[in-house]
């Protein structure tokens, strides 16, 4: 049985994903990880998803405010044991019903060319790229997308 929790980031089941998630990233960024890093900070983060499976975390998302009327989709992460499973989807639309219960119509993120399968996944989603926002818009890995609801 699956189902999902509003927390934050002081949830220990969202931190404990988060560990795996950057194991992930700092392999796949590789030499541009640090820079990336600075950015991925969870502490005070008040918009998160836990997504559970047989009461086993395996799934998260989070958002916080990037300017008024727009939310920055952050940390979006799926244990490999549970890929390919369409949890990624139900976090995100999680994520984005609870943004638009707080009246934010716009939905912003960051992701890198070697994540091919969260780009894939986003504009699958209605995600259409855009030109990269700061602090990105320097960085040649950087993907940035947007989607209004």
């Amino acid at each position: 049985m699956s189902n999902i929790k509003r927390t934050n980031s002081d949830d220990n089941d969202f931190k404990n994903l988060v560990v795996l998630l950057d194991q992930d990233l700092a392999i796949r960024d590789g030499d541009d990880h640090a820079f990336y890093n600075q950015y991925n900070k969870t502490d005070k983060i008040k918009h998160v998803i836990v997504f559970y499976e047989n009461d086993v975390a395996v799934g998260c998302g989070a958002f916080r405010e990037k300017e008024p009327q727009t939310v920055e989709i952050k940390r979006m992460f799926v244990h490999p044991d549970y890929r390919k499973k369409g949890i990624a989807s139900k976090v995100l639309d999680a994520l984005e019903i609870w943004a638009g219960e707080l009246n934010y119509p716009y939905k912003v993120l960051e992701t890198g060319k070697k994540q091919p399968e969260a780009i894939n996944l986003y504009q699958k989603l209605g995600y259409s790229i855009i030109p990269n926002y700061p602090p990105y818009e320097e960085m040649e890995n950087s993907v940035c997308m947007k989607k209004i609801l």
